[in-house]
């Protein structure tokens, strides 16, 4: 199983089946990881609990086949029903002091964070990661509020030592800036799980990442070297 150490949150993927064209869960997680996802999270508003647990069951044998980390969106319950790699949690779900209590020490905590304050708060808490956003305009997720833009993205990540994943209006165009702003990886929903050929959309956002890190670590290099 995942734990904090080998958690590659480089490509991470959310699924939603609203926008997924009538394709199966499956089929959509299958052609993500194909072309490159590295972390899968179950997200979906609409299902009742035991459609959720089913789809965590099968997504659970799948990511664990192909080793990718594999994270829940908002249900520990069904997480840890189906041995999940993580948890992700937000505003208003079961907050981090009791969550930490239930889990197990190796299972993968992530947050929703918007200010420099709430980030630092959920590190203290525990959290392994957060997920830092919006940093662009999204219509996927209602509620999200004004866009943070990279420079506030930027400013999460200078001030936290835990992985910190930008999320919200993220597309292979962008995801290099989100890179270079600090962020361990990119979080998407729509740019992946809509796209007509869902294994290439995975593979330009990993293209993307791995391009925007060349870049930095050139650049870094460059400023040693003087």
């Amino acid at each position: 199983m995942t734990t904090a150490k080998n958690f590659d949150p480089s490509v991470y993927v959310i699924t939603d089946t609203r926008l997924s064209a009538g394709r199966s869960i499956i089929d959509v997680v299958e052609q993500a990881i194909a072309g490159g996802a590295t972390c899968i999270q179950l997200r979906e508003k609409n299902y009742t609990t035991e459609q959720l647990y089913y789809a965590a069951e099968h997504l659970r044998k799948l990511t664990r086949q192909k080793g990718v980390t594999f994270i829940v969106n908002d249900r520990l319950d069904v997480a840890l029903a189906v041995e999940a790699d993580g948890i992700h949690l937000g505003r208003e779900d079961l907050p981090l002091p009791a969550a930490l209590r239930i889990m197990p020490s190796w299972m993968i905590l992530g947050v929703t964070a918007r200010s420099v304050e709430q980030a630092l708060q959920f590190q203290r808490a525990g959290a392994t990661y957060l997920g830092v956003g919006s940093v662009f305009a999204t219509t996927t997720k209602e509620n999200t509020g004004k866009p943070i833009g990279l420079h506030g993205l930027k400013e999460i990540a200078r001030q936290v030592k835990i992985p910190v994943v930008g999320i919200g209006g993220i597309n292979a165009g962008n995801a290099g800036e989100v890179i270079g702003a600090g962020a361990a990886g990119v979080a998407v929903v729509a740019a992946v799980v809509s796209a007509a050929d869902i294994a290439a959309a995975a593979g330009e956002l990993a293209r993307s990442v791995a391009l925007a890190r060349a870049r930095d670590k050139r650049d870094k290099g460059d400023i040693y070297e003087t």
